[in-house]
């Protein structure tokens, strides 16, 4: 197991730095002061970290997020990270550790650093319930429900919970549109009411035992959510009018995984996992005005099946190696049907099927030289046959190698410098091969099957510095060089052009990510500060214009940032979560979007009236940043054609009152 490598006994008031450079161990006695209720709460207060849930792709070898549990990968795509983690009672982490640039016998799933939960074994029952409420300044209202419970049960341990939640839509509310003309002149002015909503259900559970001298975990997740939209604008210039739009969505998800891991010999593990997934979405968008109608309707379901297999073998405590195989077989049947005026309107692939199937062989070493270095190589080739049937009738065949290579040299115990250089391969997405259409985006989106996947070589640097007991700075620098860019294009169907996802050429793509931990106990005993802020910058060719611009859905700046306040005097801690406003811009051939959000900040507090219960009050959005929609249009391609119009929406939600009552058991 992972903690093998804290080979330096716990301290009782900070982390201890083991034998193994880069590898940290922090026990529960370093977030004595905050209380935490949740294995959430503990890893979010290590010092330079930052949590990455993973990335939404399809097979497992990629999906992979930033935290282990007792050293390995939970075994599920659909289970958010963070909600793992808040179901993980802090009272059952022996300790979490943290692995900075790599360690032998640590898959590090192409990170540079990982935080590893490891749990008490033999925890004993554990339960919590847990009610939320959440109002905002519009009158809107909405509760939660959580229940989970883990225990023992013969030689295993199991574990379970149930939520529901009713959310609401942050980005609607009231606020005023305004329609220009190119001069200036005002074409249309209206008031905005919308309101956005959703309910869901979450159902987990798990069951961990030995079997066949190792250890077997089988785990399964249902969701089902449903999320309802509606606008009315009313137009008060030119004329008085009244149109309206609805959005509705109701999806589905359910999900069974399982792991087996088994020792072969003193030196090494095979590890077999499988995953079936299943998801639906049916999403009906009518949209209503005084000379004009448009219903937008889409019925899509996806399965994906992943068979995966892995050896690891432990040459020494300076050299690991791990190669396996994964194979994976992605289904896709999509219908989508639009009307317009009450008529049909023939869209590229609105009915498909397609099949993907997929194979990936992977081998990796660690090599540590020295205490201080440590080298990681890697290899992996992929190859998939996808076949499409329907609107659109193609096969094809693609293969790839995505080397890597990754060094981290710790000259001192508290810096580290981390290199790596890879080949990066991008998933397709079942997503981007069928239309789509989205409430206030003012147009609708056609698939695209017939896509190459985008692919990067991405070279990376960070350094990292460590001082006092819970101070850390991470400066990373992150450079892409991007083919086959999938962004927007113009496609031509039925004597008509459409939006459409497309490979676009060769891009380039740069990220600055500066992370900092800043401890005040000089000036505020018990204070602290996290953040980390990225600034991005991307390029490609426009395949409207010809010209250079950023690539489409990309914030060029993002930053958020954390004061927090421990008072275990009085069991308490408040604090202030702050969320950059950011900019996000997409490009289509005729039309430009941008989207603007401000500022979010959250004003928290969290009391521990009981060691079995705690309350938290938030109060969100405090603000009262709004959002803000602004849709260029031209009468023709861009480059080409005058603009027509520039329409701006200034959405504004309120404040929000958020109280959470928790209540342990065990």
């Amino acid at each position: 197991m992972l903690s093998a490598l804290s080979l330096i006994a716990v301290l009782a008031t900070g982390p201890t730095t083991p034998t193994a450079p880069g590898v940290i161990s922090y026990p529960p006695a370093f977030f004595a002061e905050q209380r935490p209720t949740t294995a959430l709460d503990m890893v979010q207060r290590l010092p330079g970290f930052s949590l990455d849930g993973g990335d939404n792709v399809r097979g497992f070898e990629g999906s992979a997020g930033n935290v282990l549990i007792d050293g390995a990968r939970p075994v599920s795509k659909t289970d958010d990270l963070e909600e793992i983690l808040r179901r993980i009672p802090a009272s059952q982490v022996e300790h979490v550790e943290l692995i900075r640039g790599g360690a032998p016998g640590i898959d590090m799933q192409g990170k540079s650093i990982l935080a590893n939960v490891v749990r008490i074994k033999g925890g004993g029952f554990s339960g919590l319930v847990a009610l939320a409420n959440n109002t905002n300044t519009n009158g809107q209202s909405r509760t939660g429900l959580r229940l989970e419970a883990t225990g023992q049960a013969g030689p295993g341990s199991w574990e379970g919970s149930l939520r529901y939640g009713q959310g609401l839509n942050d980005g609607a509310g009231p606020g005023p549109r305004v329609r220009l003309a190119p001069n200036g002149a005002p074409l249309i002015l209206s008031d905005i009411d919308s309101h956005g909503q959703a309910y869901q259900w979450v159902g987990t559970g798990a069951y961990e035992a030995p079997l066949a001298g190792g250890k077997l975990r089988v785990n399964a997740r249902g969701f089902w959510n449903w999320y309802d939209y509606n606008e009315l604008d009313r137009i008060r210039f030119p004329v008085r009018a009244l149109e309206s739009s609805h959005y509705s969505e109701d999806e589905y998800e359910v999900e069974l995984g399982g792991r087996f891991a088994r020792d072969l010999g003193p030196r090494s593990q095979l590890e077999l996992v499988g995953l079936q997934k299943l998801t639906g979405q049916d999403i009906v968008s009518p949209s209503r005005a005084p000379t004009s109608s448009s219903d937008f309707f889409l019925d899509k379901k996806t399965s994906e099946t992943i068979g995966r297999g892995v050896l690891k073998y432990r040459l020494s405590d300076r050299m690991s190696f791990e190669a396996g195989a994964e194979s994976a077989l992605n289904i896709l049947e999509s219908e989508t049907d639009i009307l317009a005026n009450g008529r049909p309107v023939i869209l590229p692939a609105a009915d498909v099927r397609v099949t993907e199937k997929r194979g990936e062989l992977f081998g990796k070493a660690v090599w540590k030289p020295s205490p201080a270095l440590t080298l990681e190589t890697g290899l992996r080739y992929e190859g998939s046959a996808l076949s499409s049937e329907g609107d659109v009738a193609l096969e094809k065949t693609l293969y790839f190698a995505k080397p890597r290579v990754a060094a981290a040299w710790a000259p001192d115990d508290k810096t580290q410098l981390r290199l790596s250089y890879e080949r990066v391969v991008g998933q397709l997405k079942f997503s981007d091969f069928v239309a789509d259409s989205s409430p206030n985006r003012g147009g609708l989106a056609v698939g695209n099957p017939n896509l190459a996947p985008e692919q990067a070589w991405v070279a990376e640097a960070a350094v990292e510095r460590r001082f006092w007991t819970k101070g850390a700075v991470v400066l990373t620098l992150r450079h892409s060089q991007l083919t086959d860019v999938i962004d927007r294009a113009p496609i031509l169907a039925g004597g008509a052009y459409f939006d459409s996802p497309s490979n676009i050429g060769d891009g380039t793509k740069d990220e600055l990510i500066f992370n900092a931990t800043l401890p005040l106990d000089a000036l505020l005993k018990g204070a602290q500060i996290r953040g980390e802020t990225t600034w991005r910058r991307s390029e490609v060719t426009d395949p409207t214009t010809g010209e250079k611009r950023e690539i489409s859905n990309l914030k060029p700046n993002e930053w958020e940032a954390h004061f927090t306040h421990d008072l275990p005097q009085y069991r308490m801690s408040w604090g202030i979560d702050a969320f950059g406003a950011w900019r996000e811009t997409s490009y289509r051939f005729n039309e430009v979007y941008t989207d603007k959000l401000k500022t979010f900040v959250i004003v928290f507090a969290e009391w521990k009236a009981r060691p079995d219960l705690t309350v938290r009050a938030e109060v969100n959005n405090a603000t009262e940043r709004g959002f803000r929609h602004t849709q260029v249009v031209y009468d023709g391609p861009r480059g080409r054609a005058p603009l027509k119009y520039v329409d701006d929406r200034d959405i504004q939600f309120g404040r929000g009152l958020y109280v959470r009552v928790r209540k342990t058991f065990g």
